[in-house]
């Protein structure tokens, strides 16, 4: 989430008269510390509607005295420690992207085998899939909270959910599409979370596995 210094103007009702508040010192303010804030907590409140039921990471970019104020209005669990400092209104998206990246990876890593060592221990039971056919229809009807897929691999087929049928082709036909982003498509749109893993890593070495909700 970027904190700009147009948007926060606008939204604290500063002026140019103020505008330096925004540099440095300026966070010494206390009226404009709390406007802030106040600001801020309006933002978190829409996050997490719009983060509901979600797990993705939320990385701040913004002047560096701004971040902490953020965390200070904060009740998103999944908000990473570190941000982007600077201003972000200098960077472009590609930029952007990078240092978000190199923030959240780490992060990324460790939950990916946190939640794999999580599926080993549910192996075998009813909260695991680990077929084309189980996972795809799973993840339609929004029962996948969490989704192995393979890079660089593809399953062409036909899934049809009215009669909850999958034709599997081995050379994609005339009205295929690929089951594994099909998959993943249905599981994040339902609030699940997505790995695109090495196929090393997908579990039980499958072509796709899933933790399913029930």
């Amino acid at each position: 989430m970027i904190l700009s210094h147009q948007s926060l103007q606008a939204h604290t009702g500063s002026s140019k008269g103020n505008s330096a508040i925004f540099h440095g010192q300026g966070a010494g303010n206390e009226d404009h510390k709390n406007d802030l804030l106040s600001y801020f907590r309006q933002v978190n409140n829409g996050l997490e509607s719009f983060f509901k039921n979600q797990q993705a990471p939320l990385i701040l970019a913004g002047v560096d005295y701004l971040l902490p104020i953020y965390h200070e209005a904060n009740t998103y669990s999944h908000l990473l420690p570190d941000g982007i400092t600077g201003n972000p209104e200098t960077l472009t998206l590609e930029e952007l992207h990078t240092q978000a990246w190199q923030i959240a990876q780490p992060y990324f890593d460790l939950t990916k085998v946190s939640t794999i060592s999580h599926y080993e221990e549910l192996q075998g039971s009813e909260k695991t899939a680990n077929t084309i056919e189980k996972v795809v229809t799973a993840a339609y009807f929004q029962r996948v909270e969490t989704l192995f897929v393979p890079i660089d691999k593809t399953v062409w087929g036909i899934f049809d959910p009215v009669r909850n049928s999958i034709q599997i082709h081995a050379q994609q036909e005339t009205g295929d599409e690929d089951l594994l982003d099909l998959a993943a498509l249905h599981t994040l749109t339902n609030g699940g979370t997505v790995y695109a893993v090495e196929q090393g890593d997908v579990p039980e070495h499958k072509a796709i596995a899933a933790i399913v909700r029930y």
